[in-house]
């Protein structure tokens, strides 16, 4: 962690073109680690990739080695 970079809430917010209020709540719910550093919340680069994956829904196209497939769950659900 000594190696990160931090960002701001509002730099988050632009970031993701989201409302400093959402990232404020993902902070309060636990699900956006921040460390409160007297001046504000301060959002590591790591624990913001660590959010943003964990919120993803499925690799992108290009991310797919040759020769994978993606997998069903079932006939109803779209692949994973």
């Amino acid at each position: 962690m000594p190696q990160d970079r931090y960002q701001t809430v509002q730099d988050v917010a632009d970031r993701l073109n989201v409302a400093e209020a959402t990232v404020r709540q993902w902070i309060k719910s636990g699900a956006l680690r921040a460390i409160d550093i007297g001046k504000g919340w301060r959002i590591a680069d790591t624990d913001l990739a660590q959010f943003l994956r964990a919120h993803e829904t499925s690799p992108r196209p290009s991310e797919t080695r040759p020769g994978q497939t993606a997998e069903k769950q079932n006939d109803n659900e779209p692949p994973r």
